[in-house]
């Protein structure tokens, strides 16, 4: 990730614009930029934002294999260079629409400053009711805890999925969506928790609450809950309808040292999420442990906690392990320093375990929310894809449970997979298991801290695509150790919601899917900017792409492809997607509560 002054050429142009125009003409991947503050306010750094014109002398934040690379937005002259097919050939021009105006030196780095990390509020009013009302769309969108390879960061991502057409060959890939973990009572009629209750049904009684986010807007918030309230036994666990969720596994004994699973959870609830978008959170492990960090977790909602073990078969089962978003094994317990190797065997152990087990596909009916048995028409320009309500299909084998592993050492890598036949010493992001995001390293972090060194401005970027966003009220907050507290929601809390996220598009079907068919990355590119407003970062791809029956179903992720890169029907695209304001949700919602009403009458 590096950063360069835009040169005068992009001033006046929309972010669209200019990102569309580095990536065809510089072949780079501008993500954000800063915008300056009026009447010297705290300047801001904007991802994707919507409509945000560009000024003299803008920072843009770019992805790229080396800082040359990214010089090209610093030399590039419209008048020398329109022309140009060969993006090495722009260099520093002497004509006098170039401005010689110094590019900036290195300083050593400083406290980050203080920057608000969201989309750019660029919605007119009459515009906005009116592209609301274009896009009518009943189904909720979808989100997935996509399994993506180099960050724990997709922990904290969701993945929007368009119909899945059938393959007969290989199990569907991963077709998640928003679904409700349960209700206040199941079929059978067993009561259950409060942190179970049905999603849906709670929607009107939430929009009606006035403190339902934090005090800054970034972040879902709910009353404090006591521990006990959220704590399932294996019975209840078994009756409940778990779908859809997040499994976190986690290791620790009652005296460990806290690891703060806050960090984890928060990203989880950001606010650019609607509530009925949020995936259920189920802790697997020790209650005594899970006790000392609830003041931190209490008022997050939608979590439970199962007492067990993540070792144990029966609660793996118990959770509906096999049809959750993403298991994440986690341990807090402390690592011998005698055998490095041995420092993470009960979360290898965990994930071979679960590789092993099988399940009954009991669960696993497709359903789509098209009537008629047609499908449904193309959103308008400018509307974002509208997504198929699906239910996610189980898996049969634990080995295509989406999986993410930490550990602590590296070298440990290998014992994960094994059907992987790479090289002991092979480095840790050459690996399969890295590569296709079924492990994260601590040793990840280092190449973080250098490029903060270099560029302070990267972190704020990073974090808010990590964390689902920051704001200088809420770091300190959490600094002086106060928790989440809520907030009336007002027009200035409230615009904090409108930022971008990370997201997932299937090019199986829906506007996207003539992509698919022998298309081009740079095609697929341009057409999402232009149309939807999407900026696609990267691929996720099968890493068995035949027909054949022992095809994996393992993806890995290619981030940033070059523009002649011809796309496969079965690949999902990661897209920096914006915030939709999900009117046409509650609208629709309320005219079904209003036609029930009716029927009744």
């Amino acid at each position: 990730m590096y950063t360069e002054t835009l040169s005068t050429s992009f001033t006046g142009m929309s972010f669209p614009q200019a990102s569309e125009l580095c990536f065809t003409k510089l072949k780079l991947l501008l993500l954000a930029i800063e915008i300056k503050g009026e009447e010297g306010a705290d300047s801001k750094i904007s991802i994707n934002p919507r409509s945000a014109k560009i000024h003299a002398n803008t920072q843009g934040f770019f992805i790229a294999q080396s800082a040359d690379e990214v010089k090209r937005a610093w030399y590039y002259c419209k008048a020398c260079h329109e022309d140009i097919k060969d993006e090495t050939l722009i260099k520093k021009c002497k004509c006098k629409n170039y401005d010689h105006h110094p590019p900036p030196t290195f300083t050593p780095p400083e406290l980050p400053k203080k920057v608000h990390v969201r989309g750019e509020i660029a919605r007119e009013r009459g515009e906005d009711t009116s592209l609301i009302n274009r896009n009518h769309r009943s189904a909720a969108p979808t989100t997935l805890l996509s399994p993506s390879a180099n960050q724990l960061v997709n922990t904290t991502t969701t993945r929007q999925v368009n119909k899945v057409k059938p393959n007969v060959n290989r199990a569907p890939p991963d077709t998640p969506t928003s679904r409700s973990s349960g209700g206040n009572q199941n079929s059978n009629g067993v009561s259950l928790p409060a942190g179970l209750a049905d999603d849906q049904s709670k929607d009107f009684d939430f929009e009606k609450t006035e403190m339902k986010y934090d005090s800054t807007g970034m972040f879902h918030w709910s009353p404090a809950r006591n521990l006990e309230d959220c704590i399932l036994d294996r019975n209840q666990a078994a009756m409940t309808v778990l779908n859809g969720h997040v499994v976190v596994c986690l290791f620790a004994d009652p005296d460990s040292p806290l690891i703060g699973l806050r960090n984890l959870v928060m990203p989880l609830r950001a606010s650019n999420f609607h509530y009925h978008e949020l995936k259920h959170v189920v802790i697997v492990g020790s209650v005594d442990y899970i006790r000392r960090e609830w003041k931190m977790l209490q008022n997050l909602p939608k979590i439970s906690v199962l007492n067990g073990s993540p070792l144990s078969r029966a609660d793996l089962r118990a959770v509906n392990v096999n049809l959750c978003d993403m298991c994440c094994i986690l341990s807090a317990k402390v690592p011998s320093n005698d055998d490095p190797t041995l420092a993470d065997k009960e979360a290898i152990l965990a994930s071979l375990n679960i590789k092993a087990m099988t399940f009954d596909d009991t669960i696993g009916v497709l359903s789509a929310g098209v009537t008629n048995g047609s499908s449904a028409a193309p959103p308008p320009p400018g509307a974002p894809p509208a997504p198929v309500l699906l239910q996610r299909r189980g898996s049969v084998y634990g080995a295509n449970v989406p999986m993410i592993t930490e550990l602590v050492n590296d070298s440990n890598v290998q014992f994960l997979d094994q059907d992987d036949d790479d090289d002991p010493d092979t480095e840790l992001y050459l690996t399969q298991p890295f590569a296709c995001g079924t492990a994260f390293a601590v040793s990840v972090l280092d190449s973080l801290m250098s490029t903060t060194y270099f560029n302070q401005n990267a972190l704020t970027l990073i974090r808010s695509l990590i964390t689902g966003g920051a704001t200088p009220e809420l770091e300190l907050i959490l600094a002086e150790g106060a928790g989440l507290r809520g907030g009336y929601s007002t027009p200035e809390s409230l615009a904090n919601r409108d930022r971008c996220r990370v997201g997932q598009i299937s090019l199986y079907d829906g506007p996207l899917a003539q992509f698919g068919e022998a298309g081009k990355y740079g095609d697929l590119f341009v057409a999402a900017l232009s149309t939807y407003g999407m900026l696609c970062i990267g691929l996720y791809r099968f890493r068995d792409t035949s027909s054949s029956c022992d095809a994996s179903s393992k993806r890995y992720v290619i981030t940033n492809p070059p523009d002649d890169f011809s796309l496969l029907p079965t690949d999902q695209v990661f897209v920096l997607m914006q915030f939709d304001p999900g009117v046409e949700y509650r609208s629709s919602r309320r005219a079904a509560a209003g036609a029930g009403k009716d029927d009744a009458s």
